[in-house]
């Protein structure tokens, strides 16, 4: 498990963590409370995918395209 956030990370870096933690609890080759914490963690990281997903989804639902199919009233986008 990355000591990363989940805040910090990016889509890309959660859903490998997430991929990661799954297929530790898929062997279950883990103790119990291992297995907890990691089921703990795969939850945290599934709600900040899906949390970056809405983001993502939102942006693209706020571009609208003119007449010609040219992207006009885009809101900025946030690069933080």
């Amino acid at each position: 498990m990355s000591d990363t956030p989940k805040e910090d990370m990016s889509f890309e870096v959660a859903m490998a963590e997430l991929e990661t933690v799954l297929g530790q609890l898929e062997r279950g080759d883990v103790a119990l409370d291992e297995s907890i914490a990691l089921y703990e963690r795969g939850a945290a990281l599934k709600a900040r995918c899906e949390a970056k997903l809405k983001e993502a989804e939102e942006k693209v639902a706020a571009i609208t395209l003119d007449g010609d199919g040219n992207p006009v009233g885009a809101k900025p986008i946030d690069a933080s």
